[in-house]
């Protein structure tokens, strides 16, 4: 009996299709990547919000918060883009478009990326995402509008981690990644 003409159905050893595969582990990334993103409950937590005393206390609290809400903050910055581009349809679609190539290029990969037989960098595929991203972006003529919602987003940014108290922010060890033990402060014994 040959086998000859026929069409697998699957290409992977384990059974399941390629496509479900990378789906599943597209799944699984993006899971990962948001289980990073802090509750927003606790990013606007009213009680938390007073202004710094000093410009040194504002510093602190803005790389503090930065570090703790980088998802929350990114996805802020995003939204804010988005929102202005909706009066801007063909920029809309660039930016969507944009984002698919993200996730697969940089986002969702598993295995390195290589071109004509060259191994390239998550660093140069970064940096060439990013700027290709900024010149697609701006061909479609919303450059004011896009520098301006870039603007806005990190302008609200700065203003709520300069605001938003730090004391309550790793209020476990585990969060903390063991902050609280290496800066001689309570440790569980």
């Amino acid at each position: 009996m040959t086998t000859y003409g026929t069409i697998p159905t699957s290409s992977s050893p384990s059974g399941t299709p390629v496509n479900l595969e990378y789906i599943s582990r597209a799944k699984e990334r993006i899971k990962t990547g948001l289980s990073t993103r802090r509750p927003w409950r606790e990013m606007f937590d009213l009680h938390c919000l007073n202004l710094p005393k000093s410009f040194r206390e504002a510093v602190a609290r803005v790389k503090t918060n930065f570090a703790y809400f980088q998802t929350n903050y990114a996805i802020v910055v995003l939204g804010i883009v988005f929102l202005s581009l909706l009066w801007h349809p063909i920029s809309l679609i660039v930016f969507i478009v944009m984002i698919a190539v993200w996730l697969f290029l940089y986002f969702l990969r598993d295995e390195p990326l290589v071109v004509f037989g060259r191994l390239i960098s998550d660093r140069v595929v970064l940096i060439v995402l990013a700027v290709l991203t900024i010149f697609v972006l701006l061909l479609t003529r919303a450059t004011s509008n896009i520098l301006v919602s870039l603007l806005v987003g990190v302008v609200v940014v700065l203003i709520h981690s300069a605001v938003r108290k730090t004391d309550d922010l790793f209020a476990d060890e585990e969060a903390a990644g063991g902050l609280l033990r290496s800066s001689g402060g309570p440790s569980s014994s």
